[in-house]
């Protein structure tokens, strides 16, 4: 039986649930974006008629208003996003229970086990997307086809407010004549290395040598010829579901650019302290710390060094991403931002107590943080703080909940 696959996107979504707070700034060029005086000052997510002035997501403040001087400019409420993404995946769920997020505003369903209740894939799509618009007061584009893919890429081929159906029997037709970036995954970086070999269309791709794009892209060639033939025969996952971590990490842009090692300090223990404190809240301990560091010339490095034990404290991670900070950062330019990330995950055990020093200091150091972790749980995350935070409140009232965490989905660019 052919699948029947749905991908909703709901448009603009950012600022249209701004809009809906605030009626007026309906019909105007709106963008949301980060705070200036942090230094996040880009834009998240921009109105259609902020778009038609060239505003991309992505731009910085500066460059949007060059484009559209008169653009509105709000900050970002996660809080609104998550509610109306939950919202929405609540309709969702009334027509299956295969219903696979993909970012706040995106759904895969899987609706094959549904149409002899609904009727078929487009006549879903179009009962959802005017649900949307009723019930939550935004629109949405949905693709339909056979698979993911397919049903992401009629999501995005004609919006606002629209239904796109891909079919597997002339999806060639419908589909290789447009760009190849337009299919997922593939990133800046790999759009332009087919470019440089003049695949420029889907059905460039489709066509092209596996043992060709596998020579230039590795194993992601393969898949993007996969994809791009229509083979894509991943599952969507049951709205149950949750996907395994990969890794949990935390970044951010300082409110000034650090130059003394006491700075960089303060940082990366706001940062430790938030993915420790996350990978215990998973239950996971990590081999392996990841550090990111961009200077004032937006040059960046991205170094990784293993921990001598698991661990999921933030003194051990600390610690490994302080010594790869001194070893790799020897340039000595400023640095704008920085990042760390937990990665080798492997499930949090009981480990039986030991009297090996190391082993003793690292089960005394991880009974501490979990019981911090309680006291923040109840009194608020700055209850309990370092010493050392109190040196510069700029730095350490860096946003703690800034986690994010990377699940095992190839992302190329």
């Amino acid at each position: 039986m052919e699948r029947v696959i749905l991908h909703n996107d709901m448009n603009n979504f950012y600022a249209s649930v701004e809009c809906l707070y605030n009626p007026a700034i309906r019909g105007k060029p709106v963008g949301v974006c980060g705070d200036v005086e942090q230094r996040h000052g880009i834009i998240l997510a921009k109105s259609y008629e902020a778009k038609r002035f060239g505003v991309q997501t992505g731009d910085a403040i500066w460059q949007a208003k060059m484009k559209c001087p008169d653009i509105i400019l709000v900050p970002p409420n996660f809080d609104r996003y998550m509610r109306y993404s939950r919202m929405a995946k609540q309709i969702y769920s009334e027509y299956s229970d295969q219903v696979e997020s993909f970012g706040l505003d995106e759904c895969w369903v899987d609706v094959t086990g549904s149409i002899n209740l609904f009727g078929s894939g487009k006549t879903i799509a179009d009962e959802i997307r005017g649900r949307i618009k009723t019930e939550l007061g935004i629109t949405s584009s949905v693709g339909v086809s056979f698979n993911k893919i397919f049903a992401k890429l009629g999501s995005d081929m004609k919006k606002p407010d629209a239904t796109t159906v891909i079919p597997q029997d002339d999806f060639r037709e419908k589909i290789w004549n447009l760009p190849v970036n337009e299919l997922l995954y593939v990133g800046r970086a790999t759009h332009a290395k087919l470019s440089k070999y003049s695949i420029k269309t889907i059905g460039d791709l489709a066509n092209t040598d596996t043992q060709f794009l596998q020579q230039i892209l590795g194993k992601n060639g393969l898949m993007l010829w996969n994809f791009a033939n229509g083979y894509d025969t991943s599952p969507v996952s049951n709205i149950g579901a949750k996907s395994l971590i990969k890794s949990v990490g935390n970044s951010t842009t300082t409110p000034y650019d650090l130059v003394t090692d006491e700075d960089v300090k303060v940082t990366l223990y706001v940062l430790c302290e938030s993915v420790a404190a996350r990978l215990r809240e998973y239950q996971f301990k990590c081999t392996t710390v990841q550090i990111n560091i961009r200077d004032n010339n937006l040059y960046s490095i991205d170094r990784q060094g293993k921990l001598a034990f698991h661990s999921c404290t933030s003194e051990d991670i600390f610690k490994k991403a302080f010594e790869l900070y001194k070893t790799h950062h020897t340039s000595g330019m400023p640095i704008r931002s920085i990042g760390i990330k937990a990665c080798n995950l492997t499930v949090e055990e009981d480990m039986q107590l030991s009297i090996m020093p190391d082993v003793a200091r690292m089960q005394k150091q991880d009974t501490l943080e979990h019981t911090i972790d309680s006291i923040r749980s109840r009194f608020g995350h700055f209850s309990v703080q370092r010493g050392i935070m109190l040196t510069d409140k700029n730095l350490s009232n860096l946003d703690p909940k800034n986690d994010h965490v990377i699940h095992p989905v190839s992302f190329l660019g």
